[in-house]
């Protein structure tokens, strides 16, 4: 034995070693709960070592966002680097944001309710140029982080609500379901690969929805009574 380790005992030794440990938590923004796990020094050594060598593609993959409660990026801000589901406690409004990395889309009401607004790299200055850009609401109470994808991209779409009525599979973009699919309309759909937008005219112009991977079986559960989505696109780094 280490004359190091004489008179020591066995429980006080594991103590010690576990005093060696370095505490880490992960915390969930969405559920509000953390979680620990004990590592070794090297370990955390070697994640440091990790991000340091990130490059600048996998840091615009995670996304960044800030939201000022004034134009021209005035006032309080608040930074954002994942979902947000209410930004009320953060700021009174928001007037301007600025998008430093990835792509965000942004919710009229709490809890990702309401009317919806895609926005990508770039600069929002004042709520007039995002309302002359599609905006179709004047104050920002959510928001959502969309992660960016690799690979291939699909969704079958439906004419009518609970996957009925005429379908079709989707691969890529399409400016008119109607001109393209002969579908009158879409009120339900399946995503199974890839994030996308929908729109409700075709050109993709109008109200717009993101989709994310999922089942969607009526849109008028999701609060789009009365929308008719016309045309569908894929999102892409090179939007």
């Amino acid at each position: 034995m280490n004359n190091e380790n004489k008179g020591v005992s066995p429980l006080h030794q594991k103590d010690c070693e576990a005093e060696q440990g370095v505490l880490t938590g992960r915390a969930s923004d969405c559920l509000g709960l953390t979680s620990y796990k004990r590592t070794s020094v090297k370990q955390v050594e070697r994640q440091f070592t990790s991000n340091s060598n990130m490059t600048n593609t996998d840091r615009n993959m995670m996304g960044k966002i800030t939201f000022y409660e004034e134009k021209n990026f005035q006032g309080r801000s608040y930074e954002c680097m994942s979902d947000c589901s209410d930004m009320s406690s953060y700021l009174s409004r928001c007037q301007s944001c600025r998008v430093e990395s990835g792509c965000f889309m942004v919710y009229e009401r709490n809890n990702y309710m309401g009317q919806q607004f895609f926005m990508r790299r770039g600069e929002y200055n004042d709520m007039q140029r995002m309302m002359c850009m599609g905006m179709m609401f004047d104050n920002m109470k959510s928001c959502r982080m969309i992660p960016y994808h690799r690979g291939q991209f699909r969704m079958k779409i439906y004419e009518r609500e609970n996957y009925g009525g005429q379908s079709y599979e989707m691969m890529d973009d399409c400016d008119n379901i109607q001109d393209r699919h002969r579908m009158s309309d879409c009120q339900s759909c399946n995503v199974m690969d890839g994030h996308w937008l929908m729109y409700e005219q075709a050109h993709y112009k109008g109200r717009m929805m993101y989709m994310r991977p999922g089942e969607y079986r009526s849109f008028k559960d999701m609060g789009m009574s009365g929308m008719r989505f016309m045309s569908m696109r894929r999102i892409m780094e090179s939007m």
